[in-house]
This record gives structure tokens, sequence and C-alpha cells, in this order.
């Protein structure tokens, strides 16, 4: 299976310039970012992402900035998307307090998001341990499904990083085969935590 880390958000910008919580809850993509998705897709279409493999469904973290990245890919594509919230980022950041599932049914008519709590993300305290637990447990989901193969899982730079050891940038591809052993992943560098909002 492929996964992509999703275009850039305005939380990767303001964190990118000073390595802080700027407090955007479930950023959108910046106009930089929809091109990076358009440029996926269009890889993806011509060459498989360079990786030789065929694209025949999109699993996304339920954050606006992956589903807003599938959305875009998805117009080139064609493809059934499935909502999968144990791909979702290490919960944080503020970027990373999702949108209930109300809202995210209205933006997105089309998706199934019948699987999710209306809250449905996690406390912004999840420890790395629980971030891996959860990537060993989509390993584990995906190995039970016999398309895994035509998988591209549009995900977070964390959960890409406990899944499978690589550190990507936005829209950036690597494949994952789940038959393999899960990678021994080093810890994490300390983060900053959340700022404070009034």
């Amino acid at each position: 299976m492929l996964l992509a880390r999703h275009a850039q958000s305005h939380f990767n910008i303001h964190f990118g310039r000073h390595r802080r919580d700027p407090g955007i809850v479930d950023p959108p993509l910046t106009k930089t970012g929809r091109r990076q998705a358009e440029e996926l897709a269009e890889s993806l279409a011509v060459t498989g992402a360079g990786a030789g493999q065929s694209v025949s469904r999109i699993i996304v973290s339920p954050y606006h900035r992956t589903l807003e990245t599938a959305e875009i890919v998805n117009r080139r594509l064609k493809l059934p998307i499935s909502v999968e919230r144990l791909v979702g980022e290490r919960a944080f950041f503020h970027c990373d307090i999702g949108t209930s599932r109300r809202a995210l049914e209205r933006r997105w008519p089309d998706h199934d998001f019948g699987a999710l709590e209306e809250i449905w993300w996690l406390p912004l305290d999840e420890s790395e341990a629980s971030l891996i637990a959860r990537s060993q447990a989509f390993r584990k989901k995906m190995r039970e499904e016999a398309d895994w193969g035509g998988a591209l899982v549009i995900s977070h730079w964390g959960f890409i990083r406990a899944l499978t050891g690589h550190e990507v940038g936005n829209c950036e591809v690597v494949s994952c085969n789940p038959l393999d052993s899960h990678p021994e992943v080093p810890p994490m560098a300390p983060l900053i935590p959340a700022v404070q909002t009034p």
C-alpha cells in the first residue's frame, strides 16, 4: 500500500517558521497545499507515485487537511474513499483537535463518517506509545484485507513515521507492506506542548 502525508496546511506554515503551536484547530490546506495535492494526483495517475503500484481505493484520516487532500486527489483518480480514525495524527497540537462528525458530514456528504463518534479525536496529550499502538492496530487490520496492495492512505507525519519509520514532507509518498514486521522507531524529540488559548 502507499502512504501519503497530507498537503501543506496553515498549521504547517506557522509551525515551520516558529516551531511553536499557533493554536489553529483542524486547519485547511493553503494555496500551496492545494497545488501539492493536484501534483500528487497527477503523479499517482501517471506512475503510481513512482512506486509501480496501482491505486484502487483511498483511506483517509478524518482531519480537514487529509480529507481536503483526498478530495483534490480524487478529482483525478475517482476512487472509493473510506474514513479511518486509526490513521489520524498523534493528538498533541491544536491542529489535532478535529471537526465534529456532524460538520464533517455536511462538508463531505459523500463520505461515510458513521464509524466516528460526534467528538472522535483524542485529547491533546496522546503518548508516543499510544500512537505506535494505533499504527500497529492499523497494520494488523490491513493484513486482514485482501486488497491492501491497492490502498492509498492519506495520513500525517507522526502516523506515517510510527507505521514505517520514515519522516515525510507534505504530499510525499512511501510504500508499506503490512505483512512486514513493525519497524523499530526511535523516540521522537520532545514536543513543545500546545499553546493555551483564551
